[in-house]
């Protein structure tokens, strides 16, 4: 059995930044995830993905970030089981958490935190009759390498921070770009939506809004994209790539099952800690919901930080913890 003072599942961003704060007041952690590396959506989904609120970073690629992270984490050697999901919780007589995974793998721990994202996942895939024949012939829901898109008729779907963001990069890389939007407004970043326009006006970005696809055409590839306006009417355009950007669906798999107070997919915390309302197991990150949430990667560093506190006092009641800073201390201060 692995034992551990935290076992943190899921291994993200949130997750290994948790690493580093536990490390900081002397607590091993172990983490558990899915994924067959370190990183979560950053590392499988979108490593070139920019990302541009994180302090410090005016951008930084996403896996860069998760480099950046394994980096800091390092010097206080957590463990890791990877590719391998958290199933089975039980309370053991001495009061730690026992924690098996789906192969079997036994861990024990007096704390739990759920820095898991959005859970398991998939996209959400828009109702077009025959999509299921173009994926991966010319149709993906994720962006994982641009380059593949370099010098190609690329038509992306969405209104949120990944179809903005992606619709700016791509627009230096494809040979034409268009984004199609459902709306006239945008969910996502108003710097962004700003930066988007300035492109849509200086002729490097098709911009279509209140339209949809609604057809893909093809001889075993995508060839050309049907899309529907609101009041124009159909038209065809040629694509060699179609790529949706409509979210994902989460779920939270087995964590379901473990009697913790769940919000539409998302776990109830209290914002005095992120506690849930087992004593002991706690969530930060994207998996978690409480008023006012916003789910940044930032917001999840902030989330764990204070997690942490209570961990600490939880594990340690008789001991008093003094917070130190590390511009004075340094880490190998701690």
């Amino acid at each position: 059995m692995i034992e551990t003072d935290i076992l943190i599942i899921g291994a993200g961003p949130c997750g290994l930044f948790t690493v580093f704060e536990a490390g900081l007041i002397k607590l091993k952690c172990h983490l558990i995830d899915a994924l067959p590396m370190p990183g979560g959506q950053c590392a499988e989904i979108y490593p070139k993905k920019p990302i541009y609120d994180i302090p410090g970073y005016p951008e930084i690629l996403a896996g860069e970030l998760v480099d950046k992270l394994m980096e800091q984490a390092a010097p206080f050697k957590p463990g890791f089981t990877l590719g391998e999901k958290a199933e089975k919780l039980e309370k053991l007589p001495d009061g730690r958490f026992k924690l098996t995974t789906n192969k079997g793998t036994e861990h024990a721990a007096p704390i739990i935190a759920i820095a898991g994202g959005l859970g398991c996942f998939e996209p959400r895939k828009p109702p077009i009759d025959n999509i299921t024949q173009f994926e991966d012939k010319g149709v993906e829901y994720i962006i994982k390498e641009p380059e593949f898109y370099r010098d190609k008729k690329v038509v992306l779907a969405g209104g949120g921070d990944s179809a903005l963001d992606w619709a700016i990069y791509l627009s230096e890389i494809a040979e034409e770009l268009t984004l199609v939007h459902r709306r006239n407004a945008f969910r996502g970043a108003p710097d962004s939506v700003e930066k988007v326009m300035n492109l849509a006006d200086e002729g490097k970005i098709n911009l279509l809004i209140n339209s949809e696809v609604i057809g893909l055409n093809g001889n075993g590839q995508l060839k050309e994209v049907l899309i529907k306006h609101k009041q124009e009417g159909e038209k065809t355009m040629p694509a060699e790539h179609y790529v949706p950007l409509f979210g994902l669906s989460p779920k939270l798999g087995p964590i379901s099952d473990w009697k913790l107070n769940i919000d539409k997919n998302a776990i109830e915390v209290n914002t005095l800690d992120y506690s849930t309302n087992i004593p002991g197991i706690y969530a930060v990150g994207d998996i978690n919901t409480y008023p006012g949430k916003l789910k940044l990667i930032l917001c999840g560093f902030h989330e764990s930080t204070l997690m942490l506190q209570s961990a600490f006092k939880y594990i340690n009641p008789e001991k008093k913890l003094n917070l130190k800073y590390t511009t004075v201390n340094g880490v190998q201060g701690f």
